[in-house]
This record gives C-alpha cells, sequence and structure tokens, in this order.
C-alpha cells in the first residue's frame, strides 16, 4: 500500500519494530493508551497445571485456573450431550433434575398473609381483651360478655382485611410486572431448532442467539461468527466484549454484533446472575426500619395501658373492693380503648396506597416498608453503566481532534464511510449515528470494497467512488497504534507528538480513542495503491449521561441526599462520567476498600474515606456490598440503584434497592423498587412522594399515641375519682369509627419535608402526652361540673330525664354523654396533628373530611336514639348533643397553642439534645463513630416484622415455599464449574435412553 513497510502485530496487539539501517538511531517505541475494537484475551493458569489438583478450592479460585479455557470437547463429556442437542425425553428429564431456568419467586399464601396482620403484640393485646370478655368474664351468674367479644373480632378482622386487600394489590401489581418479562430462545432438540420458553431450558442444550438476542442461560459457545457480547449488566463495563468459540457467555448478556451457538452449562439459580441473586439477604430474623419503629410505638402504648391497668387492679379491687365482674369491664375498656390496634393496618394501607401512587410515576414497589425508608434515605449509590450512563457508546462531537485539512464533521463523515451500516458493532453504530442522518454512511458514494474489523488487523477499512467526482478514495478506521503506522504521508515527530499527547489525555478522561486516516487512489483498480494514508482525525468514544442524569442528581442534592458512584468501570472513566454529571471526581479505584487509606492521607480512617469519597471505580459486587454495609454502620440509611447481576447483593442489603429499567431478573428480584421507565428522575419523585407518605405516618403516630394517653388516663382517673364505669362495647365504637376516619389518612394532603426524614420518637411521645392530658382534662372537667354542680341545667336548660343532675356517675345519659364527647374531640385532634401551623391554614383531603363528617353524624345519631340495654346507654336531648359540641370546641381551640408551646419548650430542648450528641459522636474528622445496624431485630422487635418473618417461617414449616441460601463467598465463584457440577448430577442420573 506504500514504500514504507507495515509493523505487524506482536503476539499480545503490541507492534514489532521496523528493522532499522545502520546508521539511523531506533525511534522511541510508542504506546497508545487507546481502546477502540477490543479483543477477549485469552488468559492462562498462575500455577503449574502438570501438578495441579482440580479441587472445589482451586476450581473456583481463578487467580489459578480460568475455567471458560476446558476445552469444549469436556465440557460435552461432561454434560453427557452433542452437537446435535437433547431429544424431548431427556431435556423433560432433566428439567426435572434441575428446575426451570428461571429466579423462582418465593409465593405467599395469602390465608398466611392475612393471619400476618393479627401477629403483633398490639393484636395480641386486642385478642386477649377478646379472651378476657369470652372466658373470663363467666361469673356472679352473668353469661359471657359476647357483644365485647364479637365486636372486638369483627374490629381485628377489620382491620386486616383492609391492610390485606391493600397490600395483595401492590403485590399483584408486582406479579404482573415480573411476568411480563418471559423471554424466549431458539434450541437444537432431536437435530432440529425450534423456539422454547427459555425457562425450560436445561444444562445440555444447544442454543443459538444473534444481534439483538439476550443470552437465555449460561453457555460455552460452540460456534462464533465476529460475536460482541454486552455484558454491562453483570460485569459494568460499558464496551462490549467480543467473544470466539470456547468462550463463556452469561445469562441476561445481549449479544451485539454477530451469531452464534452454543451448550448450555447452567440454568436458574445456577447461572451467573442466578448466583448474585441467591445472595439476597432474606434472613427471617431480619426486622425492617418501619417494624422497630413499630416495637418503639407499641411499647409506649403497652407500656402505658400496663401502668393504669395495674393501677386499676389494686384500686379498684383492693380499694374500693369492685365485684369481679365490673372490675373486669373497667379493665376491658382501657385494653380496647388504649391499644391503637389500627396502627399496623393504618400504616401498611398508607404505604400501600403510596406504592400505587408511586406506580402512577413508573416505579413499582416491591417491599412497601422500603416506602418509609426511601423518605429517611441520606446516600443514594448508584451503579453507572446503565444507570448514569446510557450503556450506549457514542462520539463525543466535542472532543475531536484534526491533524489535517479536514473539519471534525468531515472526519465523522469519513468515519462513517468506513463503518457497517448492518450487523453493526458497537462502535460501527456509535460512529454512524454521529452523523444524525444514518442514510449519510452511503449516500453520494459507491461502495467498492470494505473489510471488517478482525482481531488481527484492528482496524476497518473501506474503498468507495465519490459520485460527484467519479474518484476513488480509502478511509480505514481502528486503533491508534495501527492507523498512525499506515499513514505515509504525514506521520512526523511532531504529527506523532500531538496524537500520541491527545491520546494520553482521552485515556486520562476515560474517552476512548479511534484514530481515521484517509488516502486517494489513482485510476480505476479498487485493489491498487493509494498516494499513502493521511491521518486525519482522532474520535472520542464514551457512554454519555442519560439526558436527565444530571437534573436528577441535582434534584437529589437538593432534598440532602448525597449521590455516590459505585462502579465495575475504569477509574478513568469514572471520573469523566462523575465530572460530566456535576458529582465530582474525587473517586477510588476498588483496591483501598482493601488496603485502607494511604500513609499520610487526610482520612483517617476506611468509613472516613468512604464517606468522603465521590465514588469508587473497578468494584466488584462484594465491594458494592461492603460500602452500602459500612454506610449503614455509620448511621445512614442508604439507597442503591443497578441493573444488573453484579448490583443484586448491594441492592439487597441497602435500606432501599431500586432496580432500574431494563433490569436483569436478579437485580429484580433484589430490589425493593423496580423502575419501569428510563432514567433516574422516577427516583426524585419516589423521595418526594416517600417523604409525602412518612409525613401521614408520622401524624398518625402521634395521634395514635395521643389517644392511647387519652383513653387510659382518662377512663382510669374517672373511674378512680367518680367510680366511673364506661360501659366497653361503647369503646369498641369509638375505635372502630376512628379507624374508619383515619383510613383516609393514606390519601391526605401534606407537604414533603425538604431534608431527609426520620423518626424522632421522643418528640412524638412528647406531643402525644400533652394532646392526652389536655383531652384527659376536657372529659374529666364535663363529668365533674356535670355531677357536681348543675351548670349546664342553669346555663342551657339541659336535663337527666327530667332532673337537673344524673341520679348518679353511671347514669345511662352521662355515658351517653361521655361517649359523645369522647368520640368528638378524639377524632378532632387528627387536624391538629396533621398540621405545622393552625389547622386551619393546611387543607385536608376531601376523603378526610367527608369521613370525619360521617363518623361525627353517626356519634351524634347514637347519642340521640341509643336505648339499647347492653350498651348502657339512653338517648340524650338535642340540647345536650349541641352543648357537648360546643364544649369540644372550646377545649379544642386551644391545642393549636399547646402545639406552638410544645415546639418553643420541649421540642426545642429535644432538638438541642439530639445536636449535642450527635457533635459528641462525632470525630474530629466529621464522621459519626456511633455505629447502628441496619435490619438487626431484637426478640422485641421481631414480634413486629408481621408479613415479613412470621409468614415466611410458617409457610416453609407447612411446605408454601423455600428459598436457596448462599453464602457470601459464593459470590465469586462464576466460571464453568456449573459444567462439571453438572456432570456430576448426570453421572448419578443416567440418561435412560443410554
Amino acid at each position: 500500500m506504500s514504500d514504507v513497510e507495515k509493523k505487524e502485530p506482536g503476539p499480545q496487539g503490541e507492534d514489532s519494530p521496523v528493522a532499522q539501517t545502520p546508521n539511523e538511531e531506533p525511534k522511541r517505541k510508542r504506546e497508545y493508551k487507546d481502546f477502540g475494537h477490543e479483543e477477549e484475551k485469552p488468559t492462562h493458569a498462575n500455577v503449574d497445571m502438570s501438578t495441579i489438583e482440580l479441587k472445589a478450592e482451586d476450581l473456583y479460585d481463578k487467580e489459578k485456573v480460568d475455567l471458560e479455557t476446558i476445552v469444549i470437547e469436556d465440557v460435552f463429556k461432561l454434560l453427557q450431550c452433542d452437537e446435535n442437542g437433547l431429544s424431548n425425553e431427556e431435556s423433560e428429564r432433566r428439567l426435572g433434575l434441575f428446575g426451570p431456568n428461571k429466579l423462582e419467586q418465593e409465593e405467599q399464601n395469602a390465608f398466611l398473609q392475612f393471619l400476618g396482620f393479627m401477629w403483633n403484640p398490639l393484636s395480641w393485646v386486642m385478642e386477649g381483651a377478646a379472651l378476657v370478655a369470652i372466658v373470663l368474664s363467666n361469673g356472679e351468674g352473668q353469661p359471657p360478655d359476647w357483644e365485647d367479644f364479637i365486636g372486638i373480632v369483627l374490629l381485628l378482622f377489620i382491620n386486616s382485611a383492609i391492610g390485606f386487600y391493600e397490600e395483595r394489590n401492590a403485590g399483584n401489581a408486582v406479579k404482573a410486572l415480573m411476568d411480563s418479562l418471559a423471554p424466549k430462545a431458539k434450541v437444537k432438540r432431536g437435530g432440529s431448532w425450534s423456539e422454547i420458553e427459555s425457562s425450560i431450558l436445561v444444562p445440555g442444550d444447544m442454543i443459538s442467539f444473534k444481534i439483538g438476542d439476550i443470552v437465555p442461560a449460561d453457555c460455552r459457545l460452540t460456534e462464533a461468527i465476529n460475536v460482541s457480547i454486552d455484558q454491562a449488566a453483570l460485569t459494568g463495563e460499558s464496551l462490549p466484549q467480543s467473544k470466539k468459540e470456547g468462550d463463556q457467555c452469561f445469562s441476561g448478556s445481549t449479544c451485539k454484533q454477530g451469531e452464534a451457538e452454543g451448550v448450555v452449562i447452567s440454568t436458574g439459580a445456577n447461572t451467573f446472575f442466578g448466583r448474585a441473586a441467591s445472595l439476597v439477604g432474606q434472613d427471617d430474623d431480619t426486622t425492617g426500619h418501619l417494624q422497630k419503629i413499630l416495637a418503639q410505638i407499641g411499647s409506649f402504648c403497652l407500656i402505658s395501658i400496663g401502668i393504669f391497668v395495674i393501677a386499676e387492679i389494686l384500686v379498684l379491687y383492693a380499694g374500693f373492693r369492685y365485684t369481679y365482674r365490673r372490675g373486669l369491664n373497667n379493665i376491658l375498656v382501657l385494653l380496647i380503648g388504649g391499644i391503637p390496634i389500627a396502627m399496623p393496618t393504618v400504616l401498611s394501607v398508607t404505604l400501600a396506597v403510596g406504592a400505587q401512587q408511586l406506580a402512577k410515576h413508573k416505579a413499582i414497589v416491591t417491599r412497601i416498608t422500603a416506602i418509609e425508608e426511601l423518605a429517611g434515605v441520606t446516600i443514594l449509590c448508584s451503579d453507572k453503566t446503565g444507570t448514569l450512563t446510557t450503556n450506549k457508546l457514542t462520539i463525543d462531537k466535542s472532543t475531536i481532534r484534526t491533524y489535517g485539512p479536514f473539519s471534525a464533521d468531515d472526519v465523522v463523515l469519513l468515519a462513517a464511510y468506513a463503518s457497517r451500516t448492518e450487523n453493526q458493532d458497537a462502535i460501527d453504530a456509535s460512529v454512524v449515528q454521529a452523523l444524525g442522518d444514518v442514510g449519510r454512511a452511503r449516500s453520494g458514494i459507491k461502495l467498492l470494497d470494505f473489510k471488517p474489523f478482525n482481531p488481527v488487523d484492528k482496524r476497518t477499512e473501506i474503498t468507495y467512488r465519490e459520485e460527484s467526482s467519479g474518484k476513488l478514495k480509502r478511509v480505514t478506521k481502528g486503533m491508534t497504534g495501527i492507523i498512525i503506522e499506515l499513514c505515509t504521508r504525514n506521520k512526523t515527530d511532531e504529527v506523532e507528538n500531538k496524537l500520541e499527547a491527545d491520546v494520553e489525555e482521552f485515556a486520562t478522561r476515560g474517552l476512548r480513542a479511534l484514530a481515521v486516516a484517509y488516502e486517494e487512489l489513482d485510476g480505476d483498480d479498487a485493489e491498487g495503491e493509494g498516494n499513502g494514508f493521511e491521518l486525519i482525525g482522532l474520535l472520542a468514544i464514551f457512554d454519555p449521561p442519560r439526558e436527565d442524569t444530571k437534573q436528577t442528581i441535582d434534584d437529589a442534592l437538593l432534598l440532602g441526599v448525597k449521590v455516590k458512584m459505585v462502579t465495575g468501570d475504569q477509574l478513568a472513566i469514572a471520573k469523566e462520567t462523575g465530572r460530566r454529571l456535576g458529582l465530582g471526581d474525587h473517586m477510588y479505584p476498588a483496591k483501598v476498600l482493601k488496603d485502607g487509606p494511604a500513609p499520610g492521607s487526610k482520612h483517617m480512617s476506611l468509613d472516613d474515606m468512604i464517606l468522603d469519597a465521590d465514588g469508587f471505580a473497578g468494584v466488584f459486587p462484594e465491594h458494592k456490598f461492603e460500602i452500602v454495609k459500612r454506610l449503614q454502620g455509620l448511621g445512614h440509611l442508604c439507597a442503591m440503584t443497578g441493573d444488573g447481576a453484579n448490583d443484586a447483593p448491594a441492592l439487597s442489603r441497602a435500606n432501599v434497592g431500586i432496580a432500574v429499567e431494563g433490569a436483569t431478573d436478579a437485580a429484580r428480584g433484589a430490589a425493593d423498587i423496580v423502575l419501569t421507565e428510563p432514567g433516574l428522575s422516577t427516583i426524585v419523585h419516589a423521595i418526594r412522594g416517600s417523604r409525602v407518605i412518612f409525613q401521614r405516618m408520622r401524624n398518625y403516630s402521634i395521634y395514635a399515641c395521643a389517644v392511647t394517653i387519652r383513653i387510659v388516663v382518662c377512663f382510669a382517673i374517672l373511674a378512680f375519682a367518680f367510680k366511673f364505669d364506661f360501659p366497653p362495647f361503647m369503646v369498641l365504637i369509638i375505635a372502630l369509627l376512628n379507624d374508619g376516619t383515619i383510613m383516609t389518612l393514606s390519601v391526605d394532603r401534606v407537604l414533603p419535608s425538604l431534608t431527609p426524614d426520620s423518626w424522632d420518637l421522643a418528640e412524638i411521645f412528647a406531643y402525644a402526652v400533652a394532646y392526652g392530658l389536655w383531652l384527659t382534662a376536657s372529659t374529666v372537667a364535663l363529668v365533674a361540673i356535670i355531677l357536681k354542680t348543675s351548670f349546664f341545667y342553669d346555663k342551657f336548660g339541659v336535663t337527666f330525664d327530667g332532673s337537673p343532675t344524673p341520679t348518679g356517675a353511671n347514669d345511662y345519659q352521662l355515658h351517653s354523654i361521655v361517649y359523645l364527647q369522647v368520640a368528638i374531640i378524639s377524632q378532632a385532634l387528627i387536624f391538629v396533628t396533621r398540621s405545622h401551623g393552625f389547622f386551619f391554614m393546611e387543607r385536608p383531603s376531601v376523603a378526610l373530611m367527608v369521613a370525619f363528617c360521617i363518623a361525627q353524624l353517626v356519634s351524634s345519631i347514637i347519642s340521640a336514639y341509643a336505648n339499647w340495654g347492653f350498651t348502657q346507654l339512653r338517648a340524650i336531648s338535642g340540647g345536650w348533643i349541641g352543648v357537648i359540641w360546643v364544649w369540644n370546641i372550646i377545649w379544642f381551640i386551644p391545642l393549636d397553642w399547646i402545639k406552638f408551646a410544645m415546639k418553643a419548650t420541649v421540642i426545642k430542648k429535644l432538638r438541642q439534645r439530639h445536636e449535642e450528641a450527635a457533635k459528641l459522636a462525632t470525630d474530629e474528622s466529621g464522621v459519626p463513630i456511633t455505629r447502628t445496624q441496619s435490619r438487626v431485630a431484637s426478640l422485641h422487635e421481631s414480634m413486629y416484622s408481621n408479613r415479613v418473618s412470621f409468614i415466611r417461617r410458617a409457610a416453609r414449616k407447612v411446605g408454601f415455599g423455600s428459598k436457596v441460601s448462599m453464602k457470601p463467598e459464593e459470590l465469586q465463584r462464576f466460571s464453568s464449574i456449573q459444567a462439571q457440577r453438572t456432570g456430576q448430577t448426570l453421572a448419578r442420573n443416567p440418561s435412560r435412553t443410554a
């Protein structure tokens, strides 16, 4: 092609030196750190293969042996198959042996799921109250308290049914998503090809795939024609990998170029990402963040009730000498009225409704308690390839370098000429796409000859006739070191120095260099020599960020969430991506996670380094897992986004695992939230939505605790002061109407906070005590005035069957008055707890207002017309109903001022104490030294993990489901050892046709 001899590639792709004349000084060998089309290089064992014992630990140690190099003939022997494929009978037999080629989902038994809503200490107290009503109430010749028993059971079932229905709906949405993702596979069985569902593939099957297909199972290639496989979802690398005969392809990877046939060596849970998915931590004894909070709130309520139940036992029986049945009824009032029985259901419904709202933003929630944890997330760790970036190579036009008379646009056009327009690999596709109009890649020229990329020449070449001038021209593109040696026309030291500097700059920025050269031909011989190639340009190839990623990261930072990049790609690429996204380029290679900070570093510890870093590069799945675990150990709630099997362990470990659109089965199975549209913008919607849901749950928690204090303290004081016996059944009615109203909090109108939320239980309990005692005072004052004075008769003319005062503390009309007063003001409290300012400044939802009005109408009707003997009520006049409404309004108005007073005093002191404690618990570098553990349960807390631990334990005991467990070190054991294991299984179960 020219007078200068071309350098021949050396054994590792390096250039062999050109022969020198005796008088010529040897030229400095230039090394170009570019990438271009990649090829798979063979690996070699680091041990003496003549002495190695192929024990399990050696077979799994890829530093010693790479089992992908096992000769394909041995694979066929191990799998007892051949290139004609398996028979249908044999494939069915193996399907029974190895199971389906999919990640099995544990089906939850509906009945056990329903019972799960009754499996927590709050429900146990109500269940105990039901037993008290039906068993212990027998005495003094009276029948069991059937009315209270039926009412309690009905209340339990209503709450469980609502929670079950909402959570089941959320689960069905997830199942529908998973069912819609059933891939197909082309398989050879009995000597003929057919298409089947990939779920029925078995080890030993012969499969084929081509460009655009997803590899349906782990396989070894028996034929490979220009095959390039995108394994980004598995390894995090942004460039596709070339594959040749004998290489292994992983299930879930995508064929980007060529055609291939292979033999299946592993399926289902034994595949690369199947093993990663099996690492998903679903220990039966773990308790989620929300369950821990629920445990502490429940403890507060139970302790409050326990104190006053014991007090009543001592005072009523020992002091007042109550009869057995009378004292029991008073205790039942505290048990039934004090327990926030609806709490698990209200929180579940709130989360389930929130999950449905997030689904509108294309986020499918697979673990609804993750919504609450997402509201408190302070750090978001994100995979790069396919998550922050498009996982689609692109030419960066702003960085194109030119070396001749051609412009950057001309260089792109000529490079597109030298690219395939059909059956493209990733690089050819990126070059052609850079034109904007892909038709220009062949417009105005007549193709005479095209040489595609191959591992030897490492370049592509086109010879064409320019239609406008009729001239023959030739363009080549490829690896920089190869192209520059062809360029006889402008290969000077000056050009080489400039090229070397440009390539070095690209490499430091993580950009991959692709050189382009051009020459003209004399005459009409397309095979003839040209006038010599001329280097005309250098293209930079990179995996660009998604269009919405930078805005998403900026939004996350504004919401108080720090974003860290955690990628398997190279450090230079990670830094360049970080700079483009505004994440920063303060990143480290994965080895620092093992070696720790360098001596003299500004970081005192590895934890300090992880907290300070903008990201980490070159990480493996176990590194991602470790990063998340350490951040949690520093007290942070951590979210993790990813799309591949390599992300699955970290997705599982994180407080909130988020699988992005197009994620593998392994990632979706490990994640708590699955995104169904590209990009991360949905995450910002999810964070805002989760904070709205958190505010609803916090508002309800204050309300529930306040009502507990209000009921137990109020009725205990009334019993002690006036020997007032309130009917237990009416407490049930109050609880039932309250539950119906409070359920509407799940759709209440609230504003999300601008910073991560956290449960400050001291604040919640402080507010609850203040509100509860004020409401207690409102009832006790009302009863005292009625019993001790004739104030209401004198002022409003209301009577008790014509008498200005009741017949006693247990007058049935007085019961009705107390019932109505307690029912109205207790429910009205929700309008105070749901607002940060005055209650009328924050408009509630229509559903809440309607439910409140209906509940109060029902309560008023009951007081006006109830003359049911077993309820111990008697109807009161409309005058009394009006008096009670006015009384409650008077007592309701100061509640806002109590809230403000609490904020200015008690709450302010609590927050100051927290800030001081945080400062004391921080080392000199600013890193919190307090350690908290994520999802680690005490025995008490695990009782609250209903629908998590109890359900799974019960399901396994009765055989409803099973789960494969795997040790963390298994994560590194990905290789064709699967073939040997499969062969051993087949050897134990020989073919019936053999």
